[in-house]
This record gives structure tokens, C-alpha cells and sequence, in this order.
């Protein structure tokens, strides 16, 4: 491990995980694996009225899911714990004091109302509405005597009369004039630190190296570089990644769908796949227009100088088109892989049952459905749809469907389903659900030899009474999974090829 780059990931307890978050993680995680560096996982959960345990165990199984891992944290502990800030509040108070005794800080007496009316007069003067520092006018020993007798008051942070200058890799030099940039309160009155200074504290503490973050943090930079040249501590170095926008060039949000890495899970994306595409949100790769990268291939050539400060545009088509390339490549590698997975959607929907004895088999029928079904599905929650031609059968509905009435008002559509129905009724395979493909397309031979139909003028009928549709899966992997099911206990039955002629006949006969 090089102890020369630590970075860290900071996320608050209050939620599920965003992408955007997800995607700083990732940036971290990548920069720390590509230079040998330590990954550091720490809880920001000071907001006490909002935090809650849960979304930590949340954010720690997103985090996994995605396939990130980390060196420190509050699940794996580490030489600089505790993790969580929230267990950290006596460090905090302890630099606070140190700070005041230093005279890098003042005690602050002000209202929330006296705060109010400065805010509005300097709106009204046309001002920026900061804090006018008066506090940093009473004498030390008085405020210490003020609050010794139970006045209450927050600690705050003396801005330097100087600009305030770093460096940040996506961004380059920054500067903010100390005029506008207000003494900010480090310890609230009730005694919790505030998130600009305990940031710094277990940044400094913890000696990272590398702040990766979001960009709408930029604008906290100033105060917190103050604290570290008030500590006299070295400034870490500063990346701020760009925003993410949705199609419509708004900050991505709810509106824009699926925003949290659980929707995603939930909807039957890759964790592979998401990776790929969060990683390719506000960093360029080298070498061209590539666009699909391995785990391993990502921590190899990511840099923090190839970040793009212009925001970031969330397509999901683009991030489905990934998808669609991983499904394709784990069916080709190891579709076994898939079935757990895709079994999941499929319970879901009430078409597996997790209690059936044929446990072994339904799995084999699942893995065959799998491979036929999901080259056609952007992510595996749209797979019971597309599995519906298997599960669910309806001649009336078939009957009357337009695109089917072309079909069936073909010339030769009756005479291929009159041959086609004599000859599957009469075939002991069919009777016995175990019709196979050779055998299916031996009997689609002899009705083209009996009737003359060949191309959509014979394919189209008997697809229509094998499936309610004139098109669909082919005929050679879609026989098999329909006769395998059919002799499978599933919670939703599947017809066999014969009972699906029959039930056809009932309706195509009156």
C-alpha cells in the first residue's frame, strides 16, 4: 500500500445511496486502487435528527453491490477509528478549545434572530449576506467569563484578512476573496460541530491526501483550507467532480426516474454494467472513443486529470446499452451466473415458486429461459414481460389481435392449422409434453408438403396457436422450455404445445 495517496469517502446516513454519490465513491475507490493508496470509509452522521443506522447498513450493501470495497471503516475498523463522527464529538470539542486558545477562533453570542436581521440589512444594502464578524470584538476573558455563566454562544472561525488560494485537479487555481467568505461557526451553541470543520478535523486526522468530491462542495473549499492553515496542518489536494444532469439538463432528481443505486439493483442492472457507465459520467479515458471497461481495466486507467469539470449528462439509454452488453457476455460466459438473479424477477412476479420440490429442474428450465429471453430485455425486470408468450395463453385474445387477423385471413392460414392441429393432437411426443424440436420441425415439413404454404404463410398460423402471436422467440429453443415447463409444479402453469392446440381449437372452431 502506498501511504502516500489516502482518499475517502464520506457519505451522511440519511438516505439511500444517489448515483451521484455512488459515482464520487467510485472515483475515490478507482483513484486509491490505481496508485496502491488506502480507501477510506467514514460516516458523516453529526446530523443527529437525521441520520439513522439503517441507511448505513444500506449505504455499506450498495457500496459492496457496486463492488467497491475500502482499507478503513466503521464494518472493518482501522488505525484511525472511530469511523463514525457521531463517536468523534470530544476530538471536535477538544480542537475547538484549541483553536479559541490559539486566538484562530471567538466565541459568538448572536441570535438566530440578531443572525436574521444582519442577513436582511445586508440583502436590503445590497451586500452579501455574511456574517459581519462583531463577536470578534469582545474581549477573550469576557466572552469565557459570558459563557462560564451560562450564556449561550458557537464557536467561529476568524477568516484571515488575505485571499484564500488551492489547488484543484479538475479546476485548476481557485481563489475566494476573504470579503466573501463569512467567519464560519466550527461549534453550534448546543455544542455539535458543524460539517465544515469536522470534515477538516478527520480529513486531517485520518491524513488524507486526496478530497474527491462533488462540486457542490467547491463553494465550502475556502473555509475549510482556512482551518487547516489555522491548525497548521498541509492542505490536502482538491478534485471537485462535476454535477449530474438529466436529459433535460436539470440536476438529476427523482423526476428523472431511477436515481439510487437500490432502484437500480431493483430493476435488474449489472452492478458491472452501472460501474462501467458511473465512470464514464465526467471522466474521459484515453485512447479514443472505448466505452466498455473491466473492473480492472478502469483502475488502470483512471486519472484525475482526465476528469472534465462540465457537467455530466445521465443518459439511461446509454447506461441499458452497457447493461445489455454485460447480460450478453455473462449468457455467453456463464449463464448459470444469471439464474439466481433472474430467478429473483421471476418470483416476483408470481411465476416461480421458492417452495416447488422440483427445485433442480425449475433452476435448469429458468437457466433455458434465461438465454432465450434476455438478449431482448435493456435489464432483468423486464423479463417476466417478455417471458409472458411462456406463461400466459390466450386464444380469444389471439383471435382478435389486428395483426393477427391479417394473418389468419391468409389464404392457406385455415388448411396449415387444420394440418397442423391433426398432426399435433395425433403425435404421442406432444401428447406426453415431450415434443422436441426435431420433431416440431418435421411436423411444420409435413404441413408445408400437405399444403403449399411456405415463408409467413406458414410459420405465422402455427405461431399464432403456439403462442397467441404472430411473432416471437424461435420455434427450435422455444419448444423445449414450453414443454419442459409444462411438466414442471410453477407457481403460474405452462402449457405444453398439445394443450395449447387444444385450448386454440375451442376458440378457432366456433
Amino acid at each position: 500500500m502506498n501511504p502516500s495517496v489516502r482518499v475517502r469517502f464520506a457519505p451522511s446516513p440519511t438516505g439511500h445511496l444517489h448515483v451521484g454519490n455512488a459515482r464520487t465513491a467510485l472515483f475515490n475507490w478507482l483513484y486509491a486502487r490505481r496508485h496502491s493508496g488506502a480507501m477510506v470509509l467514514r460516516i458523516e452522521d453529526t446530523d443527529l435528527d437525521r441520520s439513522e443506522a439503517r441507511y448505513e447498513d444500506i449505504l455499506i450493501a450498495d457500496l459492496k453491490w457496486l463492488g467497491l470495497d475500502w482499507d478503513e471503516g466503521p464494518d472493518v475498523g482501522g488505525p484511525h477509528a472511530p469511523y463514525r463522527q457521531s463517536d468523534r464529538l470530544e476530538i471536535y470539542r477538544e480542537h475547538a478549545e484549541r483553536l479559541l486558545d490559539a486566538g484562530k477562533a471567538y466565541l459568538c453570542f448572536c441570535t438566530e434572530k440578531d443572525l436574521q436581521r444582519e442577513r436582511e440589512r445586508a440583502l436590503t444594502e445590497h451586500r452579501a449576506p455574511i456574517y459581519s464578524g462583531k463577536c470578534r470584538t469582545i474581549d477573550a476573558a469576557e466572552a469565557k467569563r459570558r459563557r462560564n455563566a451560562g450564556e449561550l454562544c458557537a464557536i467561529r472561525l476568524h477568516i484571515p484578512e488575505h485571499p484564500i488560494r488551492f489547488h484543484d485537479v479538475v479546476h485548476g487555481a481557485v481563489e475566494f476573496s476573504n470579503e466573501v467568505v463569512s467567519d464560519p461557526i466550527i461549534l453550534r451553541s448546543n455544542g455539535m460541530p458543524v460539517y465544515n470543520y469536522v470534515a477538516v478535523i478527520d480529513d486531517a486526522l485520518m491524513k488524507i491526501t486526496h478530497v474527491i468530491r462533488g462540486d457542490d462542495h467547491l463553494s465550502n473549499t475556502p473555509k475549510q483550507v482556512a482551518l487547516y492553515e489555522a491548525l497548521n496542518w498541509p492542505v490536502p489536494e482538491f478534485a471537485h467532480l462535476s454535477t449530474i444532469l438529466g436529459g433535460d439538463r436539470e440536476r438529476l432528481s427523482k423526476r428523472h426516474g431511477a436515481t439510487s443505486i437500490a432502484n437500480f439493483r431493483d430493476m435488474g442492472v449489472l452492478p458491472e454494467a452501472l460501474m462501467n457507465y458511473l465512470a464514464l459520467l465526467g471522466w474521459a479515458p484515453s485512447g479514443g472513443t472505448r466505452e466498455i471497461f473491466s473492473r480492472e481495466e478502469l483502475v488502470k486507467e483512471f486519472s484525475l486529470e482526465r476528469v472534465t469539470p462540465s457537467p455530466a449528462v445521465f443518459d439511461m439509454e446509454k447506461m441499458y446499452w452497457l447493461n445489455r452488453h454485460y447480460l450478453t457476455a455473462a449468457l455467453k460466459q456463464n449463464p448459470e451466473s444469471l439464474v439466481d438473479l433472474a430467478s429473483s424477477f421471476l418470483h416476483r412476479a408470481g411465476l416461480l415458486d421458492s417452495s416447488s420440490p422440483q427445485l433442480a429442474d425449475q433452476r435448469k428450465f429458468t437457466q433455458d429461459l434465461i438465454v432465450l429471453f434476455v438478449p431482448g430485455v435493456d435489464r432483468l425486470d423486464q423479463l417476466p414481460d417478455h417471458a409472458t408468450v411462456v406463461f400466459r395463453y390466450d386464444p380469444a385474445a389471439a383471435l382478435t389481435a389486428p395483426d393477427n387477423t391479417e394473418v389468419l385471413a391468409l389464404p392457406n392460414a385455415s388448411a396449415v392449422i387444420a394440418r397442423f392441429t391433426v398432426k399435433i393432437l395425433a403425435d404421442e411426443s406432444a401428447k406426453s409434453a415431450h415434443l422436441t424440436s426435431e420433431r416440431f420441425k418435421q411436423i411444420i415439413n409435413e404441413v408445408k408438403a400437405e399444403t403449399g404454404a411456405k415463408g409467413k404463410e406458414l410459420f405465422h398460423p402455427i405461431r399464432i396457436v403456439i403462442t397467441g402471436s404472430h411473432s416471437g422467440p424461435e420455434f427450435d429453443k422455444l419448444i423445449p422450455i414450453l414443454e419442459e415447463g409444462s411438466r414442471l409444479n410453477l407457481a403460474q402453469p405452462v402449457l405444453s404445445v398439445y394443450e395449447r392446440v387444444v385450448e386454440f381449437g375451442k376458440v378457432f372452431g366456433k
